[in-house]
């Protein structure tokens, strides 16, 4: 490791290194020569990443990092509970007796501006007991308690009782106990806006802002010493991202991460048992006191008996459900989500990664050519409402985003998944058999297409629909596969292939053929044809879930008096979903054209009257719920 930074856009600060060398600073210069390749770490608030920054330019010392190469400790908030009248103060150093400590944190400048705040609200002391001393003696307290930042014990002005509530108050706040005072200055905001003290009500609402950023869960450093590995898996059919966060002492020491090809069926429970033995059965000198990890391997306490064995004291092996350790499990899972889009990224990106997975494609179908174009096809519907499909292109195995295409299905009743597929391959071909009959239709020359691509003579740009496949996928199995062949067959085209991937066990079919074709699970070919498949299944839902939306926005206001469907319309085209109206206020719903105040108040009371419906995706399966 040569550097540690951080960055809101990385793009942005690793495009400010990838210049002309002689733009840059020697030393930037060297650094950049030098390294080999790029790693990053995803968190979830820019205090994190400055504390995760100054933890591993700690631990790891990189050539080319000039901060925090001293010997400086994190600062900590310290209130000294112990005295008469306690003290809150920053510092840094070893802990001390009678004093109890919030932190650590990754700037002294940002706690103490916490301070100053937090003061307006619990007015603790927080002098130094020689102003302490000194303004009892001459009866006057100092500045923060003529400016009410400080409750003045020191002349009296407040009980030693009364002093450690609000001690108490402020400890609570700092120990993660919020919501009370958070509602509290809420409510005197808006009791200073009612009386129009709009000085009081901005000061509030700034004080409540800057409290809320402070408080920011701190899920990269933990106070009590916690000796952990966090793991996360992100997965799909064929592949898994494995990410796994190394905490000792309280603090990330370091992070590993790697993404491998499922060799079996099982679930998350399996695939976590599968790594605890590779990690840790050879390796007992790094295991640590506790593994969080997803999901708990079919027989944990045989595996915590074996790992304690091994480590020679108790292994705890367990799943998160709240605090800073499910923040940190939920940043470890982004970290692996981020790394197995990377993957293929990479993959798909890569041309000979990309060629030998469309030549495995031809080779395994037995076509006659490399399918240069496929399409992939795929129905969504709700208990047979809605139905919908979509229609995906990758060309040269990459996303042609252009050439997506959406269908509403008109001609099937109910719940037919057949017969939808039927219908979307019918309306499609028999839109590309008009194209090609058109008169005048101008032909690209064999080095400008890769295919009977044609164009409109008077604009130029290619006819919608007009170019065939080399390759047709449903989304499906045999009776899908049958469909888009029969419908095929009806057009009298016979030279399109077609072949459908079954989700459960990724097997691909042919027309007609009794068995599925058996492709390998690390096959380049395989990976292909699945993520057009997801691809289409992602295109498919995302049209369903927006029409379901706006089918229901339109029931919901179907009584709404004085609203026709004119109006209606209009109110759908300006908020787009049912969740953006239900967010609106009346004044917000009034200004639509066509919408008086009286209209929108009935609007708002029929959108919150059917506020318990809701459509959501079910992650497991990938269908639409309505609940």
């Amino acid at each position: 490791m040569v550097y540690v930074g951080k960055a809101k856009n990385l793009r942005a600060r690793l495009s400010s290194y990838f210049q002309d060398i002689g733009n840059l600073h020697q030393r930037t210069a060297t650094m950049v020569t030098t390294a080999a390749s790029v790693e990053w770490t995803v968190v979830s608030t820019e205090v994190e990443a400055l504390q995760l920054e100054y933890s591993w330019i700690k631990e790891f010392d990189p050539r080319f990092n000039v901060k925090y190469r001293d010997d400086k400790s994190y600062p900590w908030l310290a209130v000294t509970v112990g005295d008469e009248f306690p003290r809150v103060m920053v510092g840094r150093g070893a802990k001390k007796k009678g004093t109890r400590y919030f932190g650590p944190y990754s700037h002294a400048w940002a706690i103490r501006e916490t301070v100053d705040l937090l003061l307006r609200v619990f007015p603790m002391r927080s002098c130094t007991n020689g102003v302490f001393k000194r303004s009892g003696q001459i009866g006057r307290p100092c500045l923060l308690g003529y400016i009410d930042k400080c409750s003045a014990p020191c002349v009296g002005s407040i009980s030693a009782e009364d002093h450690r509530k609000i001690v108490d108050d402020f400890c609570d706040f700092m120990g993660g106990q919020t919501a009370a005072f958070v509602k509290r200055i809420r409510k005197e905001m808006y009791a200073a806006s009612e009386a129009e003290d709009f000085e009081k009500a901005a000061r509030l609402r700034d004080d409540l802002a800057a409290m809320e950023k402070a408080l920011e869960k701190q899920a990269v450093v933990f106070g009590d010493g916690t000796d952990a590995d966090v793991i996360a898996l992100a997965e799909d059919p064929l592949e898994v991202a494995v990410q796994i966060f190394y905490v000792r002492g309280g603090r990330i020491k370091g992070q590993r991460g790697w993404v491998a090809d499922r060799v079996d069926e099982g679930g998350t429970s399996e695939l976590v048992e599968d790594f605890l033995l590779q990690l840790y059965a050879g390796d007992a000198e790094n295991i640590p006191r506790e593994i969080l990890v997803p999901a708990m391997p079919p027989d944990a306490e045989t595996f915590e008996r074996l790992l304690s064995d091994l480590r020679g004291s108790r292994v705890r092996i367990r799943v998160p459900q709240r605090g800073d350790k499910k923040s940190l499990q939920e940043t470890v899972a982004r970290n692996a989500g981020q790394a197995l889009v990377l993957h293929k990224t990479r993959r798909a990106s890569d041309l000979t990664t990309r060629n030998r997975a469309l030549e495995e494609i031809q080779l395994a179908l037995g076509l006659d050519e490399v399918p240069l174009r496929i399409e992939c096809y795929d129905v969504s519907n709700l208990q047979g409402t809605e139905v919908v499909a979509s229609m995906v292109v990758f060309e040269d195995g990459l996303a042609r985003k252009s050439e997506y295409r959406r269908f509403v299905i008109k001609g099937v009743e109910g719940q037919n998944d057949v017969a939808s597929m039927d219908e979307v391959i019918t309306r499609r071909f028999r839109r590309l058999l008009d194209e090609q009959s058109r008169s005048g239709e101008v032909a690209l020359s064999p080095d400008e297409q890769e295919g009977p691509m044609l164009v409109d003579p008077e604009t130029g740009r290619p006819r919608k629909f007009a170019y065939a496949p080399g390759l047709v996928v449903v989304d499906g199995g045999p009776p899908q596969v049958a469909a888009a062949r029969k419908a095929l067959a009806q057009l009298g085209i016979d030279d399109v292939p077609v072949c459908g991937l079954a989700k459960r066990l990724e097997e691909v079919w042919l027309p007609g053929e009794p068995d599925p074709v058996i492709m390998a699970r690390s096959s380049e070919g395989l990976y292909l044809l699945q993520r057009i498949r997801d691809e289409a299944h992602r295109f498919a839902i995302t049209h369903h879930r927006s029409r379901r939306s706006k089918s229901m926005v339109e029931s919901l206001l179907d009584d709404v008096p004085g609203l026709g469907e004119v109006r209606r319309k209009t109110l759908l085209k300006h908020f787009g979903s049912l969740k953006k109206l239900r967010a609106a206020s009346v004044d917000d719903i009034a200004q639509v054209p066509g919408i008086g105040s009286r209209t929108a108040s009935a609007i708002k009371d029929a959108v919150a009257a059917g506020s318990g419906q809701t459509v959501s995706v079910n992650t497991a399966t990938g269908e639409i719920e309505e609940g």
